[in-house]
C-alpha cells in the first residue's frame, strides 16, 4: 500500500508516526533480545517527551544466520492468530553489545548495527557487506483519520534499502515479470488464473540477488511495495499495531534458502512414483469407466509410460461435491476399476476440495455437528459460486479436520493413492467466525495450510512417510511442506505457457522444493503445434501431468506427431530418474527447489538475473523451453561449453543464444564438468535407479575429482561412484555397487558388474 504523494507528501487522510532517532537500547541477555525505543519525533529537552508517540523496535534471533525484528507502537492489542509455524533452535541466543554509539546483535554471520546518535539508522551486516538498510522515514506507523471516520485503520510498514542492480524475487506463484523491482504485491489468495495480477500461493518472502531474505511473518494481506514507492527501497505493511519480520543471511541464495525453510519448514520427500507422468480425465470433458479404460489402455498400447491416472470433479455427481461418493451412473464399481488399474502398474489420484455443496448428503451432517464456517449471527456462511449453497469445512475445528479426513480414509480403502486439493483460495473474511476464534483476514491464506496439510499428513500416516503427495492449487508460507503444487488455470497458448514457468520460478524462490502445470493448458484446446511444446516442457519439470478443462489430453487426440513427443520425452524423464532423485533429495534436505532459476544456481552470473524464459532442473541441466509457434528461442548460457543432451552439439556460455527447434527438441544442455548419471529403465520411474546405471560424462576438467550419488530406491542404500580425470584419462571406481553400472565419456564405454574401477580415454 502507499502512503505518500511522491518523495515528499503523504497521501491525504493519512497521519504518518517515524521513528526519528533512538533514545535507548536495552538488551535482556536470558531472551536474547535487544529492544530499540524510537520517538517519533527529536529530543531536545524533557517537554519534548510529554504526548509524543514511540515505536518500539525488538531484536531477536530464532537461530544462526536469522534476525528477527518486532516493531509496534501500541502493544496492548488482543492477537487472534493464527501465526505461521516456526521452527526456532530452543537453546539458541544471539550476542549482544550495546555501547555508546550503537547497539550490535549478531547471530551467526549475521549482524544488525543500530546507531544511538544521529538520524535513525540501522543496518544489517553480513561479513564487510552491508545487505540492506533501514534509513530515515522507513519504520513509521500510519493512521487513517477523521477524514474517513467510518473505517479507522492503522498500518505499521518497514522500507529496506536496495542497491543500484539489485533484484528482488519470489513473493509466491506470480506469473508477471519474474524480477520484482517496480511491482506493487498485494499477498491476498485468490482464484485469479495465471494471466492476471492475482496469485493461488502468496508468500510474505522476498529473496535478492544479493544474498539475503525477508520473510514478513504475517498471514494476512502484507503489501509490497518494491520499489514502487520509493525506488531504492521495498516496503512492506501490515495493518494493526505491529509488524514482524526476519531478514536472512545467504551469502548465496541456496544458503537463503536452505535458512528459509529450516525456519518455515523443508519440503516432504515424495514418491518415486510420482515423477512419472500423470494423466486426468479433464475438469468437464465427458468420461466414464469405459473412457478411462480406452484412456488407460490407449497410453499402453503406443508404449507412453504412464505412472498415475486422475479422476476429476467429475467422479462425484454434479451439484453435489464434495460427498465423496462415486457417481454411481457412470462408476458401477469403483473398487473393482481401482484394483483393476492398480493391476496395470498404476496409482490412483482423486479431486477434492474443501466445500461441502447442500445437496450433498454430508451437508447437513456437518451442519449438525458444527463443521461448516458460521457467520457472526450463528448461521452457516454459504454462497452458490462453484456449488449451489455450498458451506466451507472450518478446519480450525479439530473435530472437523477428524470428520473430513474420515471420508477421505474411505477413499483410501477403495484405492485412492493421492489427492488433488483444489481450491482453497475463496475464503471469506467478512461476517465470519471461526472455531477457535481466528482472524478472519489472517484466516484467509492460512486456511491453506490447514486444508492442504491435514489431508497430507493423513495420506503420510496411511502410506508412510515418502509416500504420500497432494497435488495442492492453494499455499502460504509453510505449506511447501505438503508437495505438490502446479500452477492453476493456465490457457492453451504461448503467452500463458510462459506466464505459467515465471509462476513456477517464483514459487521456486519462495521455498518451494516441486512444482507442476497442466500441459497443454487449462482453458480452451491447444493447437497440436502448443501442445507438442508443453509436453516437452512438462515432461522436464520436476512433476508431469496432462490436464484440461473442457477436452481432454491424451496425445492422439492432437496427432501422431504428439504421440512420438509424448514417448520420446516421458522415457527421457524415467532414464533421468537416478539425477532427479538427488535433485529431490537436495529439496528435502537442503530446501533446494529442483527447479531453479538460472540466478539461484549462479547468483555471481548477472548475465541470468533477467532469464526467465529458462531454468536448471537440478545442478546440472539447463532447459529452454520453446515458446514461439515457428520454433524460435533465445535463452542464456553461464561460462563454459555446454553438451545437448538431445544431439551432443555444443555451444559456449557467457552470450544469449537465439535458436529454431523442430518439435522433437529443444535447449536441453548440460553443464560442464558433470557427471550425469543416466537410468537404464524407460518405463517406469520407481526402479533401482543403481542398476545399470551410465556415468556420462560431460567437459570433465584436467583434475576433476568428485563423487556422484545415486539415491537408493524403496530403502535401498544409496550407491556413489567416485569419478576423476588425469591428463586424457577419466577413471570411475565404486565400493558399493550392487549391480552393473558403466562410464562413458564421449562415444567410449566401460562397464564394470559390480564394485570396481573404469577407466576411458578422453579423445582430443
Amino acid at each position: 500500500m502507499k502512503f505518500t504523494d511522491g518523495y515528499w507528501l503523504t497521501r491525504p487522510g493519512l497521519t504518518p508516526l517515524y521513528a526519528v532517532e533512538v533514545d535507548d537500547i536495552r538488551a535482556d541477555d536470558e531472551a536474547g533480545t535487544m529492544t530499540v525505543y524510537a520517538p517519533t519525533k527529536p529530543i531536545r529537552g524533557r517537554g519534548d517527551t510529554l504526548n509524543l508517540a514511540m515505536l518500539t523496535l525488538t531484536f531477536s534471533s530464532p537461530m544462526p544466520g536469522i534476525i528477527k525484528v518486532r516493531a509496534e507502537r501500541h502493544a496492548g492489542a488482543v492477537h487472534h492468530g493464527p501465526d505461521f509455524e516456526k521452527f526456532a533452535q530452543a537453546s539458541f541466543r544471539p550476542s549482544i553489545e550495546i555501547g555508546e554509539e550503537e547497539g550490535v546483535l549478531t547471530s551467526g554471520d549475521l549482524r544488525v548495527r543500530v546507531s544511538r546518535s544521529g538520524a535513525w539508522r540501522f543496518d544489517f551486516e553480513h561479513g564487510e557487506t552491508v545487505l540492506t538498510s533501514s534509513q530515515s522515514r522507513s519504520v513509521g506507523h500510519v493512521t487513517r483519520g477523521a477524514t474517513y471516520p467510518q473505517t479507522p485503520s492503522t498500518w505499521m510498514h518497514q522500507q529496506l534499502s536496495m542497491e543500484p542492480g539489485e533484484r528482488i524475487y519470489g513473493l509466491g506463484e506470480r506469473f508477471g515479470a519474474f524480477v520484482k523491482n517496480g511491482q506493487v504485491i498485494d499477498t491476498w489468495n485468490a482464484d485469479g488464473g495465471t494471466s492476471s495480477e492475482q496469485a493461488y500461493k502468496n508468500i510474505p518472502f522476498y529473496l535478492s540477488s544479493r544474498g539475503y531474505g525477508v520473510f514478513v511473518d504475517d498471514p494476512a494481506d502484507v503489501s509490497f511495495e518494491v520499489g514502487s514507492e520509493v525506488n531504492s527501497r521495498v516496503q512492506f505493511s501490515v495493518t494493526g499495531e505491529a509488524l514482524d519480520y526476519y531478514v536472512i543471511a545467504g551469502p548465496k541464495p541456496k544458503d537463503v534458502l536452505r535458512r528459509y525453510t529450516a525456519l518455515t519448514g523443508r519440503p516432504a520427500e515424495v514418491p518415486a512414483w510420482s515423477f512419472g507422468l500423470w494423466l486426468t480425465t479433464s475438469f468437464t470433458a465427458s468420461y466414464d469407466e469405459k473412457s478411462v479404460n480406452q484412456f488407460v489402455d490407449g497410453m499402453a498400447e503406443r508404449d507412453i509410460p504412464l505412472s498415475v491416472f486422475h479422476y476429476d470433479c467429475f467422479w462425484m455427481r454434479e451439484f453435489q461435491w464434495t460427498d465423496f461418493e462415486w457417481d454411481a451412473r457412470f462408476f458401477p464399481d469403483p473398487e473393482g476399476q481401482l484394483s483393476r488399474l492398480h493391476e496395470k502398474g498404476l496409482h490412483i489420484s482423486a479431486w477434492i476440495n474443501p466445500y461441502i455443496a447442500q445437496r450433498s448428503v454430508l451437508f447437513a451432517e456437518a451442519a449438525e455437528a458444527g463443521y461448516l464456517l458460521k457467520r457472526t449471527d450463528g448461521s452457516i456462511w454459504q454462497w452458490d459460486l462453484w456449488q449451489a449453497g455450498m458451506g466451507l469445512v472450518d478446519f480450525t475445528n479439530p473435530a472437523a479436520s477428524e470428520w473430513y479426513i474420515g471420508k477421505l480414509e474411505r477413499l483410501m480403502d477403495q484405492g485412492i493413492d493421492a489427492f488433488k486439493t483444489d481450491f482453497g483460495e475463496r475464503v471469506p473474511v467478512d461476517d465470519v467466525v471461526w472455531h477457535d476464534g481466528s482472524d478472519p483476514r489472517r484466516m484467509h491464506n492460512y486456511y491453506a495450510k490447514l486444508y492442504n496439510g491435514a489431508v497430507f499428513r493423513a495420506l503420510e500416516k496411511r502410506r508412510g512417510k515418502g509416500d504420500a503427495i497432494v497435488f495442492a492449487r492453494s499455499a502460504t508460507a509453510g505449506c511447501q511442506q505438503f508437495p505438490v503444487h502446479w500452477g492453476g488455470d493456465s490457457d492453451s497458448s504461448y503467452a500463458s505457457m510462459a506466464e505459467s514457468l515465471r509462476g513456477g520460478l517464483s514459487l521456486a524462490m519462495s521455498g518451494f522444493g516441486y512444482w507442476s502445470h497442466d500441459i497443454g493448458g487449462f482453458e480452451g484446446t491447444p493447437d497440436p503445434g502448443l501442445f507438442k511444446r508443453w509436453l516437452a516442457f512438462g515432461l522436464l519439470s520436476s512433476h508431469s501431468r496432462l490436464h484440461g478443462s473442457d477436452s481432454v489430453r491424451v496425445p492422439w487426440a492432437f496427432d501422431e506427431e504428439s504421440v512420438d513427443i509424448a514417448r520420446e520425452f516421458t522415457k527421457l524423464k524415467m532414464r533421468l530418474m537416478p539425477y532427479l532423485a538427488h535433485a529431490a533429495s537436495q529439496a528435502v534436505d537442503d530446501g533446494t527447489p529442483m527447479m531453479r532459476p538460472m540466478v539461484l544456481e549462479f547468483p555471481d552470473d548477472r548475465g541470468g538475473y533477467d532469464a526467465d524464459c529458462q531454468y536448471m532442473l537440478g545442478d546440472s541441466l539447463l532447459v529452454a523451453p520453446v515458446f514461439t509457434a515457428n520454433g524460435t528461442v533465445e535463452y542464456y548460457l553461464p561460462e563454459g561449453s555446454w553438451t545437448s543432451l538431445l544431439d551432443g552439439s555444443t555451444r559456449d556460455g557467457f552470450r544469449w543464444h537465439s535458436e529454431r527447434h523442430g518439435f522433437h527438441s529443444l535447449p536441453l544442455l548440460v553443464r560442464p564438468g558433470t557427471v550425469l548419471p543416466f537410468g537404464a529403465t524407460d518405463d517406469r520411474p520407481d526402479y533401482d535407479w543403481a542398476a545399470g546405471v551410465t556415468l556420462r560424462c560431460f567437459d570433465l576438467p584436467d583434475g576433476y575429482d568428485a563423487v556422484t550419488v545415486v539415491p537408493g530406491h524403496d530403502g535401498a542404500a544409496e550407491t556413489s561412484f567416485h569419478v576423476r580425470r588425469t591428463g586424457s584419462v577419466v577413471t570411475a571406481s565404486s565400493e558399493n555397487a550392487r549391480a552393473s553400472w558403466s562410464l562413458q565419456v564421449g562415444d567410449a564405454v566401460a562397464t564394470a558388474s559390480g564394485s570396481g574401477v573404469l577407466s576411458v580415454t578422453v579423445a582430443v
